[in-house]
């Protein structure tokens, strides 16, 4: 167990988290949608949800894994750290994990965007089916699939702590890099300096063959965006750092 006292930005982060939860699911207050992270194509985007996002998460077992993993491993780091040190890691692999997973949503939509230009469809008449959702297939002239798609990364958001519990899954691996680890589906003991980059091979492979190991709705782009801000920010501390 972690004491608390020596861990107030973690500790601080959980109850966060589980307020929003209760207060979004519990008692309905809406406040999930207000602080879930649009696309910056949508007019619903504002700059704060890059950082709002990270405290909604899509149900019970999204929020209890990603608050396990922070439980698990931000101890360690805040306390090799700081508060201060780490509630700024935190927060930046969270934003650089959005900046990377809108920035590929938006170069996806520009490509379904071109193809239905080429189809002869009017950038009017896409934004009123953007605006609208209804369109007729043989109109359109693509799949329901990729008008799907389409439509989602105009309208989609973007919720919990994964990219900045990845940020932390690095910054272990680099200052625990010994300290053995094991997934719940393969409870295999290994190193953190081979299970991460293992774990972050499948969420690349995974965003870029699209294939789901266990949810179709998963963000690995946003996981890599993560990890990646985590990775330069331990190239940037890494004669600040104390290191084991």
């Amino acid at each position: 167990m972690h004491p608390i006292k020596s861990i107030p930005v973690v500790a601080s982060l959980l109850a966060i988290n589980a307020a929003i939860f209760a207060a979004d699911e519990l008692l309905n207050t809406g406040i999930g949608n207000q602080l879930t992270l649009h696309s910056w194509l949508s007019p619903e985007f504002a700059p704060s949800q890059l950082i709002s996002y990270m405290f909604v998460h899509g149900g019970l077992t999204h929020l209890f894994f990603n608050m396990f993993a922070l439980w698990m491993f931000g101890p360690y780091l805040e306390r090799s750290w700081g508060p201060t040190r780490f509630v700024i890691f935190y927060l930046c692999c969270g934003v650089g994990a959005a900046v990377l997973q809108l920035s590929i949503n938006e170069y996806q939509f520009n490509d379904i965007y071109a193809l239905l230009v080429s189809n002869g469809i009017g950038g009017a008449e896409l934004q009123t089916i953007l605006e609208s959702g209804r369109y007729y297939p043989e109109q359109v002239g693509v799949p329901d699939e990729v008008m799907n798609k389409f439509y989602g990364y105009y309208h989609g958001g973007l919720v919990g702590a994964s990219g900045a519990i990845y940020g932390l899954l690095v910054a272990f691996a680099v200052m625990f890099p010994n300290i053995k680890l094991a997934l719940i589906f393969f409870p295999v003991p290994i190193a953190a300096k081979y299970f991460v980059p293992v774990l972050l091979c499948l969420d690349l492979a995974a965003g870029i063959t699209g294939f789901a190991l266990f949810s179709a709705s998963i963000a690995h782009f946003a996981h890599l965006g993560g990890a990646l801000i985590g990775f330069l920010f331990m190239i940037a501390w890494r004669k600040q750092v104390r290191f084991f």
